[in-house]
């Protein structure tokens, strides 16, 4: 025990205590860094691991969602060519320039209603007439020949036109 307080009450022996005390402690804390380092870093890897399978699955599922919007694009497309093809068949059909013309002639008599004076009346009364004999062909005897010889009541015969004098009451 002698021999140990004199080998401790050296200065060498203490100056090695007091310089190998610091190592120690400095070992010491490397190790546990080095440890915490370790954890650390095995926690980021399969957090790493783990974001990776999240951003191969949410490019998976936006690849099917871009395919499947290509798909109806081109579908679109398609569908809108196709009615493109068949408006313009459809206005190359028989009868569609009259009833451009029938249109365009509609507009110019409402603008003839409001500003002509007299036009009104005199087209009202026309309007009247041809309405009830369209009646008189759409039913009955009037219907069934025309259906039978289309050109059949097409136009007013003489006996079918009101006299002007009967409409005014001469």
């Amino acid at each position: 025990m002698e021999f140990l307080k004199e080998f401790f009450s050296q200065p060498f022996v203490l100056g090695l205590i007091v310089g190998l005390l610091p190592t120690a402690l400095a070992w010491k804390s490397a190790f546990a860094t080095r440890h915490l380092a370790k954890k650390e870093r095995e926690k980021n890897e399969k957090e790493l691991v783990e974001l990776k399978a999240h951003l191969q699955t949410q490019l998976t599922i936006n690849a099917s969602g871009n395919d499947s919007l290509q798909k109806e694009l081109e579908q679109l497309r398609s569908q809108n060519e196709i009615l493109r093809i068949n408006l313009a068949a459809a206005q190359q059909k028989p009868g569609r320039a009259e009833m451009r013309h029938l249109q365009i002639t509609e507009a110019a008599v409402r603008t003839m209603r409001e500003q002509a004076p007299g036009f009104a009346q005199a087209w009202e009364r026309a309007m009247r007439d041809a309405e009830q004999i369209a009646e008189q062909q759409d039913s009955g005897l009037v219907k069934m020949m025309r259906r039978i010889i289309p050109s059949l009541g097409m136009g007013k015969s003489k006996a079918e036109m009101p006299s002007d004098d009967a409409q005014n009451g001469h």
